[in-house]
């Protein structure tokens, strides 16, 4: 069946089939290899791209500009400081005259109800780039990448485990991408923090429609065996108090990603994943910060063992950040 996904928003997962984020996935492939073989052709040729920022960004913000430029479209970008959206002007006013200027409008910020409202009052799409609820374009760079390094496996034959923090958008977007997809997603992390009763409830229905297996499990010894991929995020988010960095650590350390977790998955091939920024390493104020606090400098939710080794596929997934950001915009405002 033809996929047109022509004037389509791209504000989270669930807004999708499996058939339709498995075209995302096909272009961003087809792009990718375009650009490696240099025979990229431009259909965005023109087009004016809006990047909204509440949230600062190294790997959304470049994908989305160098994946712009390759596609010959034009980018404005508007840091945190940058517009005016919901402090002197409203956010549906803000839709409304952003949707006069450009084709297509990029917004990564904190609530969900936010790129929502935005895309409810512009004329033209509107992409979550991230929020606290959701990360839909990671999404597709991760599961691009687990294509890629699954050995010839299609994605309904792919198990990886999500570890550590996942009532997280990386929690949420992990479990309802696999439960779409159809692969064998397990989420180990402490009960408290799993994905709310609502976004598993919306997994679980999915799963029912797609055959994705699931399993929500606080033991990484029931999670782990048979994983072909092991996945995490940072535990704690720049701007929190230190009381709950030292909460959260403390109830996250059985869930590390060190060399014994890998070793549990049974595989010599499994790989690591990681949406990035990592803190492997004291080589970051925050990572020597965390490690004068805690004793922990080999790493925080990644070992540095795990992290430099050939297990670690973390930059290729940021690589195809571009590709599939890349896809989202010409599948959605490409000619």
């Amino acid at each position: 069946m033809p996929v047109n996904l022509k004037h389509r928003d791209f504000l989270k997962e669930l807004d999708f089939t499996r058939h339709e984020l498995q075209y995302l996935l096909d272009l961003s492939r087809d792009l990718k290899r375009a650009k490696y073989t240099g025979n990229e052709r431009q259909r965005m040729a023109g087009k004016n791209v809006a990047l909204i920022f509440e949230k600062a960004s190294t790997r959304t913000r470049c994908a989305f500009e160098v994946g712009a430029f390759d596609q010959g479209a034009h980018v404005t970008y508007l840091g945190p400081s940058g517009s005016h959206i919901g402090h002197k002007e409203s956010i549906a006013d803000t839709a409304a005259v952003l949707a006069g200027f450009f084709d297509g409008i990029e917004f990564r910020g904190n609530a969900q109800t936010d790129v929502e409202e935005l895309a409810e009052y512009s004329s033209v799409p509107v992409w979550n780039g991230l929020t606290d609820e959701w990360h839909p374009t990671q999404m597709l760079a991760d599961f691009l990448t687990m294509l890629e390094h699954a050995r010839g496996k299609v994605i309904q034959e792919v198990t990886y485990t999500y570890m550590g923090d996942a009532r997280s958008n990386m929690g949420n977007s992990e479990l309802v991408m696999g439960a779409i997809m159809g692969a064998d997603v397990r989420i180990c992390s402490p009960k408290e923090l799993w994905p709310t009763k609502e976004v598993q409830d919306a997994a679980y229905a999915r799963a029912e429609e797609s055959g994705a297996r699931i399993m929500l499990t606080e033991d990484p010894d029931e999670a782990l065996p048979g994983s072909d991929f092991v996945m995490t995020d940072v535990w704690v988010s720049m701007g929190e108090p230190a009381e709950v960095w030292n909460d959260r650590i403390n109830l996250l350390k059985p869930y590390q990603v060190n060399a014994a977790a890998m070793a549990k998955t049974g595989k010599d091939h499994a790989r690591f994943l990681h949406c990035l920024p990592a803190f492997h390493d004291t080589n970051t104020v925050v990572g020597r910060d965390v490690a004068a606090k805690t004793g922990m400098d080999q790493g925080l939710e990644v070992t540095d063992e795990v992290f430099s080794s050939p297990a670690n596929v973390a930059f290729a997934q940021a690589e195809n950040r571009l590709h599939t950001i890349k896809a989202i915009m010409v599948a959605t405002i490409g000619d």
